[in-house]
């Protein structure tokens, strides 16, 4: 069927007239999580305006952002009417979202009002008030919101690339991959997105106003140049405009123009060629961006690095297709680039590779980051700055909230008084293939307490395993065979109820 006719018959379906909201189980008891991924996270929330004395939109996104612990902050004097009120107010599709009950879930005593650590970090020789930035990309082409992202807390902004060729984009320009048939939430994001379409002088006068107006964020310049002359003027102009630092765009996937993008970061000796001409041409760092449309990211990289490259910042979009019907640009289709949640272990493992390479630099980490843990990630592979798209396009600005909340709560919790001593901690886990253990093994534990009988490990097990499950029928319970098990865990990543956990390491029998 098609999607048009889909479309229709769902809105058939969900007039004034006939349609009847969804009701949820009573008996069920909430997931915080699960509930709290639902919300659809209103700009001007009606909850929060009905409920008056606190912020229930506001901590039910700090639970979607990993920060359950101290969402009882925007919400610890609204009493149980308060919470109904704002509960009847939910403008969900489907049903309203279990605010009481989320809220009165957390426990109390999660929360703390402890003296949270700064996030200041230096990168480049330059303070930057936490790692979090702009990437460079649709979330920052103008003063305007710049500005209101500066204002709202990120410490940077990598501009949206600046070059001297005509930039003409396409519609639609944007297709996404979503979780499930409804529209809202994806996972993956492509888009054939190029680079700024405004005048250069336009764009290095937004710099020059930015770095004026905020003296404290950084501001960098990415630019993409076809010839050494146009790479080595544009820097300049980025220094002549007050920028902090430059970033060599040799990442694009998708440019119209031959010769630049992705083109250029697939050579060693291109990279090479036009970072050193940059280096002589301005003082500030340089900062060139690397494609992950390459086997080895590492070459091209060093070649940067020789050429004397401040950092590298890394990755770009993944060159990727997908095959929507409403994505086609006049019936046409064509390779471009795609980001999201989907990317983020690619791209780690690109900053790993990064990482340990012999000739070490600072890196500046890229590629699915939504949550405060994502970033760590980044970091614990030794970045020392993060930036952000595909997250901001979905959520807005807004989300650098959650990300310095939970960021400050984890240096506390461990002590710690300065991101520096996460920048590569988990670099020393990596080993080759052939040094990992394999005598032991870590079977599954299953909880009958949170098991619902859904038999989805049994199945899993069966068809994709080793045939280590059987489910009795007539107790709803699986029942594991440990002669039969490998230790895969297959079972416990499908298992949608959360019931199967770790047992402890042990020798192979």
């Amino acid at each position: 069927m098609e999607k048009q006719n889909q479309f229709h018959i769902f809105a058939a379906c969900t007039t004034k007239s006939d349609f009847k909201p969804m009701k949820l189980p009573t008996n069920r008891k909430v997931n915080i999580y699960e509930e709290a991924n639902r919300c659809l996270l209103c700009q001007d929330a009606p909850c929060t305006k009905a409920c008056k004395t606190g912020d229930p939109a506001r901590a039910i996104r700090a639970i979607r952002f990993d920060n359950h612990k101290p969402a009882l902050l925007w919400v610890k004097d609204c009493s149980d009417e308060d919470l109904e009120r704002a509960e009847e107010a939910c403008i969900h599709y489907n049903w309203p979202i279990r605010i009481k009950e989320i809220i009165r879930a957390i426990n109390p005593d999660d929360v703390d009002n402890s003296h949270y650590p700064s996030l200041a970090i230096s990168f480049c020789g330059i303070k930057c008030e936490n790692p979090f930035f702009l990437a460079s990309s649709a979330v920052c082409t103008n003063y305007e919101m710049v500005a209101s992202a500066f204002r709202a807390g990120w410490a940077g902004v990598f501009y949206k690339t600046i070059c001297m060729q005509e930039i003409k984009e396409v519609s639609p320009r944007f297709d996404a991959m979503h979780t499930n048939a409804t529209h809202g939430d994806f996972y993956g994001f492509r888009n054939m997105e190029q680079l700024s379409e405004n005048p250069v002088e336009m764009d290095f006068d937004i710099l020059r106003r930015l770095k004026h107006d905020f003296p404290t964020k950084v501001v960098v310049a990415s630019i993409m140049g076809q010839t050494e002359q146009q790479w080595q003027t544009l820097s300049r102009m980025a220094e002549e405009a007050g920028c902090d630092a430059v970033e060599l765009n040799f990442s694009c996937p998708q440019m119209k123009h031959k010769g630049m993008g992705s083109d250029v970061g697939q050579s060693a000796e291109l990279v090479n060629t036009y970072t050193a001409c940059v280096k002589r041409s301005v003082k500030i760092p340089v900062i060139p961006k690397m494609t992950p449309n390459i086997t080895h990211i590492e070459e091209p990289a060093m070649a940067c690095i020789e050429a004397g490259a401040d950092a590298i910042s890394a990755i770009n979009t993944i060159k990727s297709v997908t095959m929507d019907v409403d994505a086609e640009v006049a019936g046409q289709r064509t390779i471009s680039g795609y980001s999201g949640r989907a990317v983020r272990p690619i791209a780690l493992r690109h900053i790993l590779e990064l990482a340990q390479m012999p000739r070490k630099t600072q890196l500046s980490g890229i590629g699915g980051i939504e949550t405060w843990r994502d970033a760590l990630e980044f970091i614990q592979l030794g970045c020392h700055n993060v930036q952000v798209c595909t997250a901001v396009m979905q959520y807005g600005y807004r989300i650098i909230d959650d990300l310095t909340l939970g960021m400050q709560r984890y240096l506390a919790k461990r002590g710690l008084t300065s991101l520096d001593a996460l920048v590569g901690e988990s670099l020393p886990l990596f080993m080759k293939p052939d040094t990992l253990n394999r005598d032991t093994i870590i079977y599954p534990k299953f909880n009958k307490d949170l098991c619902v009988g859904c038999g989805r490990c049994e199945i899993s097990c069966n068809d994709g395993g080793h045939q280590a499950i059987t489910f009795d029928h007539e107790t709803r319970q699986p029942r594991l065979n440990g002669a039969k098990c490998v230790g895969c865990h297959l079972c416990r990543l499908v298992c949608p109820a959360g019931a199967i956990g770790l047992t402890k390491r042990v020798p192979k029998k």
